[in-house]
């Protein structure tokens, strides 16, 4: 689209936000923790700042990111959340759809359970875009387990859980708004708003609209460097409270078109250009039911349910991929402490997921669509017991028996120990088996987008297991701490779905695995909060990530082997400016095995090299809003040719899938959050 249309519209934009900040009030801030809390202009109260990345107190090794965190960026959607996280990685998985993955432990996310308020989401045909259908304003806050989880939420966590959690119905009454444009013309607006019909009865309003006004080639080969995309999002939310009886439950709807490809004909001719259009939409709703039974013993039972209809019609030249797909996932649980020292848990669960799918694999407009039909049941059953015999020491056991549909009968054991032998000294140690059923044209439908040959063989049922250890130490100097972090995790897989792009340059074959393969994941961190406003985290983490492809044991390709993180924040007094940056060094890891392109070049080195990354992020407090301005990518690095054979795609060696860094340069951007109060 013509760029110079919406000029009129961006640069009176960028005035008024900088009129907003010259008109202002400066001696009234408002942080997103309520860091002040005010009453009227005469009367307020100054409480702590809460850490914005803190981890929980349980048996597990888990960390906890709020919005005091996820405020230091730009943090547009999920995918956007973990920027200043040394844990957590986000890359592209094919820059043609704007396909990303979460990596954990040095595996891909198809790994980490993603649940949604500890409902389990983003299932099948969402997976690969599923990042970018969670908008970062409506985030109250972020919890990530590594490891062996609990078995509550199912069997399918094989690296770990990321638990999103969206702003409540029964948070203080208020409007919100945010809007944000960045130098590629991307501009995003949110709305939340609730109200409190009652005191048991609250509901809750969230908007959500996104569009890129311009497509970007910045390295001049024909091809967008990331999607145009347009979203509509929308939930509405609902929560009464009584002192027997808890209800949450809500209604959500998506509707997303994503356009890449070819800008420009290259030579090639400007009727033929080579495009990928995404169409999605999306409709959920879910519920939970909490009933207390004894309060003197956290007695309760429950009953939660979610459900989703996703439709997905995706081009890819002439390749084509239809998918209609339900979800379903049930689950009652009974929970109680027996003494102080004694909990259980227990519950059943019902998983229900239907892909009805269609797909033209070749590039021939005339062919036939082959119709697939997948469906799985799942019904399970699961205990966990937690000992607690003093505050130093804390043992979770569980296990869950599942029956699938497609699978049979299958067990999943898990235990999780604390144990602090002093008081600023803390261990954590666990072990765990976990399951997954993959779908392999749902979750890797992007793959479609290369002119390789896709072929997916009969797949078994994934397994694997996961041990963990972490130690950490609290130093106490003055009235602030230092804390060191040391963890090691090891995943042996038994059975795996691999990927294999070595053993063929013109074919990607999904298949079972024959061999070994394993991770092996070590990390280290350090980070400190001081009084006067300034906190660092230091990190740096190895991967040993390994699978045998065509018979040899190698390391996984596209996988940096390691990642060093430094990020600094430094709030002024009473918290009216914040100033953030975030410096990381992604290691080097190797390229599938290259081959001969047609003018005798290799079409990729055979490893690629280590690169910087740097944002900052300088953001203004006021009393019912705030600006911020930063940019991402400040090094200017990107993959110099991430679409290969981009000036002939409709020919054998046209590949979008060697994606192992950026694919665009420096960006700038600016925003604003509003936040009315009650109206």
């Amino acid at each position: 689209m013509n760029s110079k249309r919406y000029s009129l519209f961006i640069i009176p934009l960028i005035a008024f936000i900088c009129n907003l900040t010259c008109q202002a009030q400066n001696v009234t801030t408002e942080n997103p923790e309520d860091t002040i809390s005010w009453n009227d202009l005469d009367d307020f109260v100054i409480t702590k700042k809460k850490s914005g990345n803190f981890r929980l107190s349980g048996p597990e090794n888990a960390f906890k990111i709020n919005q005091n965190e996820l405020f230091k960026a730009a943090c547009c959607n999920l995918g956007e959340s973990f920027t200043t996280n040394p844990s957590v990685d986000v890359n592209y998985s094919d820059p043609a759809t704007g396909a990303k993955q979460i990596k954990l432990l040095g595996l891909s996310g198809s790994y980490v359970q993603l649940l949604t308020e500890n409902l389990p989401n983003f299932r099948g045909a969402a997976r690969p875009y599923a990042l970018r259908y969670v908008p970062g304003p409506w985030m109250k806050s972020i919890s990530v387990s590594k490891g062996a989880s609990s078995v509550k939420n199912g069997y399918e966590s094989m690296s770990g859980q990321i638990d999103v959690e969206y702003l409540k119905p029964d948070d203080p009454t208020g409007v919100a708004l945010n809007a944000y444009i960045d130098s590629e013309l991307k501009l995003e607006t949110n709305v939340d708003a609730n109200f409190h019909l009652s005191r048991q009865l609250s509901t809750e309003v969230l908007g959500h609209f996104e569009d890129r006004f311009m497509n970007h080639d910045s390295n001049n080969d024909g091809f967008s460097d990331t999607p145009d995309i347009r979203q509509f999002n929308f939930q509405n939310r609902w929560k009464y409270f009584s002192p027997g009886y808890i209800f949450h439950g809500g209604i959500g709807a998506l509707n997303e078109l994503s356009s890449a490809g070819q800008i420009s004909h290259h030579g090639t001719h400007i009727s033929n250009l080579y495009k990928i259009d995404l169409k999605t939409q999306r409709y959920e709703a879910y519920m939970k039911h909490a009933f207390i039974l004894d309060p003197d013993h956290n007695s309760n039972f429950a009953i939660m349910a979610n459900g989703a209809y996703h439709d997905l019609d995706a081009s890819y030249g002439y390749k084509a991929y239809d998918v209609k797909e339900w979800n379903a996932y049930a689950q009652a649980m009974y929970e109680t402490d027996f003494s102080e020292h004694h909990n259980l848990s227990a519950g059943v669960s019902y998983t229900y997921d239907f892909l009805g799918q269609h797909l033209r694999k070749i590039q021939d407009i005339n062919a036939g669509f082959q119709k697939i039909n997948d469906k799985e049941t799942t019904a399970g059953a699961y205990a966990q017991y937690t000992w607690k015999p003093a505050e130093a020491l804390t043992a979770m056991a569980g296990i869950r028996g599942d029956w699938s549909s497609l699978h049979g009968w299958f067990a999943t054991p898990r235990v999780n120990i604390r144990y602090s032998p002093i008081e600023n000294l803390t261990f954590r140690a666990s072990a765990g088996k976990g399951y997954r059923t993959v779908q392999p044209w749902a979750e890797y439908n992007y793959l479609m987008a290369s002119s390789r040959k896709l072929v997916v063989e009969n797949l078994q049922q994934e397994a694997s297991w996961n041990y963990g250890f972490n130690g950490e130490l609290r130093i106490p100097i003055n009235r602030e701490t230092i804390r060191l972090n040391a963890e090691y995790y090891y995943t042996d897989f038994q059975r795996q779905v691999v990927v294999d792009y070595d053993s063929d340059p013109h074919t990607l074959t999904i298949a079972n695995l024959n061999g070994k393969s394993f991770s092996h994941t070590f990390q280290i961190d350090a980070s400190y909060e001081s009084s006067f406003g300034l906190s660092v985290t230091a990190a740096y983490r190895l991967n040993d990530v390994k699978t045998t492809y065509g018979g040899k044991l190698m390391e996984k390709p596209l996988t940096s082997r390691y990642k060093a993180l430094l990020t600094a924040s430094f709030s002024t007094e009473m918290d009216i400016w914040q100033f953030d940056a975030t410096l990381q060094l992604n290691g080097g890891g190797r390229m599938p095995a290259p081959y001969l392109l047609a003018n005798g070049s290799y079409s990729w080195g055979e490893r690629f090299k280590p690169f910087p990354q740097l944002n900052l992020q300088v953001t203004r407090w006021f009393r019912h809003f705030s600006i911020y301005a930063g940019g991402e990518n400040l090094t200017n690095f990107k993959q110099k040719n991430p679409i290969i054979s981009a000036s002939d795609p409709w020919g054998p060696n046209f590949d979008s899938s060697m994606i192992w860094g950026p694919v665009h340069g420096a960006m700038a951007y600016i925003g604003i959050r509003f936040n009315f109060g009650k109206l």
